[in-house]
C-alpha cells in the first residue's frame, strides 16, 4: 500500500511515547487518528501533525470503557476508509507491591494497559484482513521483560502485551498483520516522573540519576521510542513480527 493511502491509529496520543509517535507518524502525511480521554493534549498534537502537512482525527474516549476501542477503530474507519497501522500507547501505573496493590488500582492498570490494548487489537484485526494486512505495534516495557520493584500490576499488564502480540503474530501473520511488542526502559515521560514521585523520589533528581546508570548515560526521549515504532509500524520492517524491541539504553544488557 503507498505511503500517501496508509491510515494510522495511535492511542495514548496525548502525552509521552503516544504523542511523540503520533506526531512522527502522521508528519509523514497519512491519516491518522488520536485517541486518548485528554482532549486538550489530543487538540495540541493534532494541530501539530496539521502544521506539518499531517490530517489527523481527534477521538476523545476512555478505553477502559467496554465499547470505547471498537467506536475508536470505527470512527477511523468511517473518517479514512480502514486502518493500517495500529499504535497502542496508552498506559497507566499505580505503584505497589501485591499486599499494597487495591482491586481498584490492580483493574485500572490492566483495564488501560492490557485490556484495552486487547479490545483495540480485537477490533482492528478485521479491519486488516479486509485491506490485505497491518501493523500493530503495542508500546510494553523493560518491566514487562523483568519485574521492578513495588509494581505488580504494571508489570503484569506489560508482560501481558509483550506475549499477547506474539500471539496476534502467529495467528494473523498468514493474513498479511504484524504484530510486535516495543519495551522502553526510562523515557522522560510524565508517567515515569509521576511514578517517581509516587515511589517518594524527587522526578528531577531521580531522572539524572537514573541516566547515570544506563551505559548510553541519558534517561531516553519519547522521539528515541518513536523511531523505533515508525520502524516497526512501516514497510522497512516487513520480515520483522513477533518480535521485542527493547528501547532501554542498554540496560537490560547489564542484567
Amino acid at each position: 500500500m503507498e505511503k500517501s493511502r496508509r491510515v494510522t491509529l495511535v492511542t495514548g496520543a496525548a502525552s509521552g511515547i503516544g504523542r511523540a509517535a503520533a506526531i512522527r507518524l502522521g508528519a509523514r502525511g497519512t491519516a491518522i487518528a488520536l485517541v486518548d480521554n485528554n482532549s486538550e493534549g489530543l487538540g495540541q498534537a493534532a494541530a501539530e501533525i496539521e502544521a506539518a502537512g499531517g490530517k489527523p482525527i481527534v477521538v476523545v474516549a476512555d478505553l477502559r470503557a467496554g465499547r470505547a476501542a471498537e467506536r475508536a477503530v470505527h470512527t477511523a474507519v468511517e473518517a479514512f476508509g480502514g486502518v493500517d497501522v495500529l499504535v497502542a500507547a496508552a498506559g497507566i501505573s499505580r505503584r505497589g507491591s501485591v499486599v499494597e496493590t487495591s482491586d481498584e488500582d490492580w483493574e485500572s492498570v490492566l483495564g488501560v494497559n492490557l485490556t484495552a490494548v486487547f479490545r483495540c487489537c480485537r477490533a482492528v484485526v478485521p479491519v486488516m484482513q479486509a485491506r490485505g494486512g497491518g501493523s500493530i505495534v503495542i508500546v510494553g516495557s523493560a518491566w514487562g521483560l523483568v519485574a521492578g520493584p513495588r509494581a505488580a500490576a504494571y508489570a503484569a499488564a506489560k508482560a501481558g502485551v509483550v506475549n499477547l502480540a506474539r500471539a496476534i503474530a502467529i495467528d494473523h501473520g498468514p493474513e498479511g498483520i504484524r504484530a510486535n511488542a516495543v519495551c522502553p526502559g526510562d523515557i522522560d515521560t510524565p508517567l515515569l516522573r509521576g511514578e517517581m514521585a509516587a515511589v517518594g523520589l524527587d522526578p528531577e533528581v531521580a531522572v539524572v540519576e537514573s541516566a547515570a546508570g544506563r551505559p548510553v548515560r541519558r534517561v531516553g526521549a519519547p522521539e528515541d521510542v518513536a523511531a523505533a515504532i515508525a520502524y516497526l509500524a512501516g514497510e522497512e520492517s516487513g520480515y520483522v513480527t513477533g518480535t521485542t524491541l527493547a528501547v532501554d539504553g542498554g540496560w537490560l544488557a547489564g542484567g
